[in-house]
């Protein structure tokens, strides 16, 4: 009788089991079928994809990889093609036209204009999938028509050669975003990841946050410093975003938003844009990145000249130095759930920096991810509307914001 009562309960947990788990297969199903609805209503746009740097280790030949194929089986393989891109619901992606702090002056600017220009080809190579879009009412248009907005940020105020003249230019040529800084300081704004120099902004760099304001191009804070932060927060006149920052209470890195600032942007009507790379997620993740950083670092001062001899000393280093704990969905969606705490639910996007890094975050392996995230805030008890602000709304009102304000200072 004990063995027939302990079969019989064995029987009943497997089934308790089974039960719990077709359930659970169930609320997530509707769930995804929940995000794709809101997503056919709203367009999922992203803060920042790198795809086209991928393009000019290619020198820029965009029949060397053909975006209707998938781009999984490359070497290394790139985040981003068109079917996943499909299957991701995006309706819009600013595209970084990033060129490296290695450049400088008329180098970097004209490399920013072939980055540009590679945006524009992408649109007309696939006119079926892609359209550049200059405003809001633009990106709303597009999606209706199922096609992916395609959106132009510059990554780094080093591409406009401290020229208010080439920041009106390249506005002009569709750039909608300015990063102030990349990984350097400029010769008018400190990044997070320099030695302050200017403590903050210059006064030419308040210029260009003017200027910005008047052409109604958005003010973009990832990569800055602290005080880069705060200084143009005190002088725009318009939203700014953080095209692809996570939050610093969370992840201490330099590159995250503090929760002060955090509280500065509710107020100045902005956005901040969730960033994927595991090493501005989790704390573990961040150290790591920082150590490999820093032996990549001291590999180049011993092979200045060899960059290839820099990648096979770096991947033993790898070997030797396995990775922490992988940083997941869950996480990205904790920093999520922080920004909303802070600043509020209308002050939160997604900007993922596909294709500029290795080594995603468990669940979010590629552009066809996004979906699993926003079912992952519904199961935390988001509400759709919730959902449609971050996915794409809250960029939306910025936008109209800045493009508002633009008129104002026209007039």
């Amino acid at each position: 009788m004990k063995v027939l009562i302990q079969i019989a309960l064995l029987a009943y947990m497997m089934t308790s089991s089974f039960s719990n788990a077709l359930a659970a297969d169930t609320a997530a199903a509707k769930r995804l079928a929940t995000v794709h609805e809101i997503l056919r209503d709203v367009p999922l746009i992203d803060g920042h994809n790198d795809l086209p740097w991928e393009y000019r280790k290619f020198s820029n030949d965009l029949a060397r990889v053909d975006l209707k194929l998938g781009t999984d089986k490359l070497k290394p393989a790139w985040h981003t093609d068109i079917p996943r891109l499909r299957a991701g619901g995006i309706g819009g992606q600013f595209w970084s036209v990033y060129v490296p702090v290695s450049l400088h002056g008329a180098d970097a600017l004209q490399a920013t204009l072939e980055q540009i220009d590679v945006v524009h080809r992408l649109c007309a190579k696939y006119p079926d999938t892609f359209e550049l879009a200059l405003t809001a009412d633009d990106i709303e248009r597009i999606h209706r028509k199922g096609k992916i907005a395609s959106l132009i940020g510059m990554e780094g105020g080093h591409s406009i050669n401290n020229s208010l003249a080439a920041l009106r230019m390249t506005y002009k040529v569709g750039a909608r975003y300015l990063t102030l800084t990349h990984v350097k300081n400029t010769d008018w704004a400190d990044a997070a990841t320099d030695a302050p120099q200017h403590h903050g902004l210059t006064p030419f760099g308040e210029d260009v946050v003017r200027e910005m304001n008047r052409l109604g191009m958005l003010v973009d804070l990832s990569h800055v410093s602290d005080d880069t932060m705060r200084a143009a927060l005190r002088v725009t006149r318009a939203p700014v975003i953080f095209s692809h920052s996570s939050a610093r209470a969370l992840c201490n890195h330099p590159r995250n938003v503090p929760d002060d600032v955090l509280r500065m942007v509710k107020t100045n009507h902005g956005i901040v844009m969730v960033c994927f790379l595991p090493g501005y997620v989790t704390e573990s993740q961040r150290k790591d990145m920082e150590a490999a950083d820093t032996e990549k670092h001291r590999l180049r001062e011993l092979y200045p000249s060899d960059e290839a001899k820099v990648d096979a000393l770096m991947a033993d280093w790898h070997k030797a130095h396995p990775d922490a704990k992988p940083a997941t969905l869950n996480d990205v969606a904790d920093h999520i759930d922080h920004i909303r705490q802070v600043a509020g639910i209308d002050h939160i996007g997604l900007g993922s920096d596909f294709d500029g890094f290795t080594g995603p975050p468990e669940g979010l392996e590629d552009v066809s991810k996004y979906p699993d995230l926003l079912g992952e805030l519904l199961r935390r008890g988001y509400s759709r509307d919730d959902v449609k602000k971050i996915a794409g709304k809250n960029l939306l009102r910025v936008m109209r914001e800045v493009e508002k304000a633009a008129d104002r200072a026209t007039k």
